[in-house]
């Protein structure tokens, strides 16, 4: 028989954001081509649109990794391997998925198989394996000096604001609260790290609106 969509359907943001800023980094230094950090961090996201979208169940067609691919397909034609970083970030999403709390349609729709390893997503395993995700994506990011970049303004930064507003805040604030005691930490730095740079944006755009209103005075 076939596995059946599995209502377990826990998202934790930080291991899908750790683990797509990892890929995407090492696949840019591979490749020898340069990266945005936010937009990193939304296509690492990317799949969990669905959660936007009440006609869709979770972990469904937009996990496939055959519509995903073809979503891809005319921006690789254009930008060529400089994509590759985003691509893996986002397919990573669906494989993380597979792994650890559910079911996933991986190959919508040349079937509607939901495949799934089985892990729990409250289990100590998968618990652990978001902190070392975590931990290893903080390391890199102070080592790389990422989050400098980060925290100084580029209109990019503003891209933030999807995974913040879609995963980050939802799942911290949500009732009764979505997110283990041991994840809190993680989701509480990574929403700092991701509103900071939002904020500097935000500032400067509202500086540079009154001083071109103020001149035009």
């Amino acid at each position: 028989t076939k596995p059946q969509h599995k209502e377990e359907q826990h998202t934790f943001a930080v291991g899908h954001l750790a683990a797509g800023y990892l890929t995407g980094k090492a696949t840019s230094k591979l490749l020898n081509v340069s990266v945005s950090i936010p937009l990193l961090f939304v296509v690492s996201t990317l799949p969990d649109i669905d959660l936007l979208i009440p006609a869709l169940q979770h972990r469904g067609p937009t996990h496939s990794l055959l519509i995903i691919s073809l979503l891809f397909l005319p921006i690789f034609m254009v930008y060529g391997k400089r994509v590759t970083p985003y691509f893996l970030a986002t397919i990573l999403h669906s494989i993380g998925d597979l792994l650890i709390g559910g079911t996933v349609q991986l190959v919508w729709p040349a079937t509607t198989y939901w495949y799934g390893v089985g892990i729990n997503a409250m289990s100590l395993t998968a618990i652990l394996t978001e902190w070392t995700f975590f931990l290893a994506s903080l390391t890199l990011m102070l080592k790389a000096k990422d989050l400098r970049i980060l925290f100084q303004h580029h209109p990019t930064n503003l891209l933030l604001a999807i995974p913040l507003f879609t995963v980050l805040l939802p799942s911290l604030f949500s009732f009764p609260l979505s997110v283990p005691v041991a994840l809190i930490i993680p989701h509480v730095i990574l929403l700092v790290f991701f509103a900071i740079p939002i904020l500097i944006d935000i500032e400067h755009i509202l500086r540079h609106h009154l001083r071109f209103t103020s001149s035009s005075i």
